[in-house]
């Protein structure tokens, strides 16, 4: 079921529907303005549009290098085993 969360992003209030959590959503938002506000900083960006377009492509472009060197499925490989190690040690197992 689709929730409904507020978040502001540079200012300016969202609204975003999601299966996610509040708490994921707000996470999210916080982590883009953070990226953003960094990029503002740097001075790389002349304008709120480019700094948003920058931060962009440096988030994009991270994924794309976790994503080619195996990270993030390590990471989900992981995180599988280590929930099924969990699962296996719950009472009453869940599966």
């Amino acid at each position: 079921m689709k929730s409904v969360t507020r978040v502001t992003i540079l200012g300016s209030d969202y609204v975003v529907r999601s299966d996610a959590s509040a708490v994921d959503i707000q996470q999210v938002a916080d982590f883009v303005n953070e990226r953003i506000e960094d990029v503002l900083a740097s001075g790389r960006g002349a304008d709120t549009l480019g700094a948003v377009v920058l931060t962009l492509l440096n988030v994009a472009g991270e994924h794309l290098r976790l994503r080619e060197s195996g990270g993030v499925v390590a990471m989900e490989q992981r995180l599988e085993h280590l929930l099924a190690r969990v699962e296996d040690a719950l009472p009453g197992k869940l599966r």
